[in-house]
């Protein structure tokens, strides 16, 4: 079986890495057909610049030589899967697509697969995340993800063809608890980032890392997720990972602006347009969501760090289930 992966930024060409080298055969499409002209002569994509491609990877921009896959991972920024997806709807009809975007779309306000749902009612439409910095599957470190499939079929025969000795997957049904735990939590990576940049310190950011669990799962409950997920990879795990690490771009960006600093804007940052999208959730939903709506503002440029935290201070007191 072919694997067609969409996007060849830096998790897109490290799956196709990780893929090749234990024999798939994978297509790597990119937009940019000035990229994918060096790409093939070098072997190696600007965004994982130590990484050589293995020859078996075909790297394309033209879109036709995607197709004949049955399978295509999305790895496109996820305010750009509807966009695509809805361009491209007849040729992607009745193929397997695998979002590995972590965001709500900010029109809809749902997560991917129902965007790919919308737009390409044959396709089967499945969700790969979890605690994962590209570089490391691109280097065969060892690393556990989440795959999730409202189709149990479907789901088991996927976990088979992309798990590799490095890259372990974990399979689940909740598709809803898993797009929402790795949507989620950039959100209060976004915030933890700024709680180091400003010089809160380690203790603020496991508070904020704690209650901001419980804001997600507030939420994915809300919306019909189950429970647990949200203590798996795709929740609890994705949240330790990246609000602890500055390979996290969510992360840097809180960094950045905690310390006042700009941030490189060609760096797509997940989290900022969830954060909004999160805010009108909570709002329809009747949710207090306060360290996910801080941050939205934040990002927004209408609070600082410091003003921030005198919200958050200043709420009432209250029990910790609450």
């Amino acid at each position: 079986m072919r694997i067609g992966i969409a996007g060849a930024g830096a998790f897109g060409a490290a799956l196709a890495v990780a893929l090749a080298r234990t024999g798939r055969e994978v297509t790597l499409w990119a937009r940019d057909a000035a990229a994918v002209d060096k790409a093939r002569e070098n072997r190696r994509v600007e965004r994982l610049p130590e990484i050589d491609l293995p020859a078996s990877i075909d790297i394309v921009s033209d879109l036709d030589a995607l197709l004949p896959c049955d399978t295509i991972l999305l790895a496109l920024p996820a305010q750009a899967t509807r966009g695509f997806v809805t361009v491209h709807a007849e040729a992607l009809a009745g193929k397997v697509l695998v979002a590995c975007a972590k965001g709500i779309d900010l029109t809809r306000l749902t997560g991917q697969t129902a965007i790919i749902a919308e737009a390409v009612p044959s396709a089967t439409p499945a969700l790969l995340t979890g605690p994962s910095f590209a570089a490391d599957i691109a280097r065969g470190l060892p690393t556990a993800l989440t795959l999730a499939c409202a189709d149990e079929g479907c789901g088991a025969a996927l976990q088979a063809a992309l798990s590799t000795p490095g890259l372990r997957l974990y399979r689940t049904a909740d598709v809803i608890g898993a797009e929402l735990g790795g949507a989620l939590k950039n959100v209060i990576a976004i915030a933890c980032g700024a709680c180091i940049g400003a010089g809160f310190g380690d203790s603020a950011r496991a508070a904020l890392m704690t209650r901001g669990f419980a804001e997600m799962q507030r939420l994915a409950a809300s919306l019909g997720a189950r429970p647990e997920t949200l203590m798996g990879l795709s929740g609890f795990g994705d949240l330790v990972l990246t609000c602890s690490s500055e390979l996290s771009r969510n992360y840097r960006y809180g960094l950045a602006l905690g310390r006042g600093e700009s941030f490189d804007t060609a760096t797509t940052v997940e989290g900022a347009a969830t954060a909004r999208a999160v805010t009108d959730l909570a709002a329809a939903r009747g949710l207090d969501l306060p360290i996910s709506a801080v941050t939205a503002r934040m990002v927004a440029h209408d609070l600082t760090p410091h003003q921030a935290l005198d919200a958050l201070i200043n709420r009432p007191l209250k029990e910790e289930s609450e």
